[in-house]
């Protein structure tokens, strides 16, 4: 998954839009085999977990794309349920751009439809969940994420050091909502700032103090993708749950649960 924080990533395209598509599918998700990648080190953007044992195998693709369920992006396909992709300047890349408001969906789709006198009447805006994009990811589909700009600005204000912009689609932890259940370990990941201060105005005063942003650390998707990626078992990055924008985390546990 390729994504830089801009508020207009479409700039940097040529506006071309490419006559190749890519079909959508759940069964993707379900027929890929698990991919072992050695990718880079990821920067710690976020508060590393804690308890790492001894080498053990490391997280499948499986595994990382079992904790992005729930989660919906969307993107413009055409009639046949396919995605519209664009090209990059010199039309030697294409790539699938993906939302996280519905609004700047929308946004794409009128110049998709200004563009593309085939897919003027068809094309229209879709959901898909992080889970399927992961596993497209995984087979080599290249995507390009454009974030929600309120998050993106809340993402500044934690971390002040970035004025020249930030780096990927924000997402938000504490280690105060860390929770124990059934013998299972959850470390819940936001990607709305305002849904990890309301759980955290439940945390106990004297656990927390008199504020809420002090406890908040913040990272980028991609980079905690891909330290999960790169992660050993029962090191605590298995811990790892992406709550859905205006859910909690007690309720998504229970529905993943289910």
């Amino acid at each position: 998954m390729e994504s830089r924080g801009h508020s207009k990533p479409l700039l940097s395209f040529s506006s071309f839009i490419h006559q190749h598509c890519v079909r959508l599918g759940a069964d993707l998700a379900t027929r890929l085999d698990d991919t072992k990648r050695a990718l880079a080190q990821a920067h710690h953007n976020l508060v590393s977990p804690k308890h790492a044992l001894a080498a053990t195998p490391s997280l499948g693709s499986h595994h990382v794309a079992k904790s992005l369920v729930g989660t919906s992006v969307y993107t413009v396909s055409n009639s046949n349920n396919e995605f519209v992709l664009i090209s990059d300047a010199d039309g030697a890349k294409s790539i699938g751009l993906l939302c996280f408001r519905q609004e700047d969906a929308q946004a794409f789709l009128a110049q998709v439809r200004s563009r593309s006198r085939e897919l003027r009447a068809n094309a229209r805006v879709v959901p898909i969940t992080l889970d399927q994009v992961y596993m497209l990811k995984v087979e080599g589909i290249a995507f390009r994420f454009l974030p929600d700009p309120v998050q993106i600005k809340n993402a500044l204000e934690l971390k002040p050091a970035n004025k020249g912009g930030f780096d990927g689609v924000p997402v938000f932890q504490s280690d105060l909502l860390v929770v124990k259940k059934k013998n299972k370990r959850y470390c819940p990941v936001y990607f709305s700032k305002e849904d990890i201060e309301q759980e955290l105005s439940k945390v106990s005063r004297a656990s927390r103090g008199p504020g809420v942003s002090q406890h908040i650390a913040v990272g980028s998707l991609e980079d905690v993708l891909k330290k999960m990626e790169m992660s050993e078992r029962s090191s605590g990055w298995e811990d790892l749950i992406f709550i859905p924008p205006g859910k909690s985390r007690s309720q998504h546990i229970q529905e993943i649960n289910e």
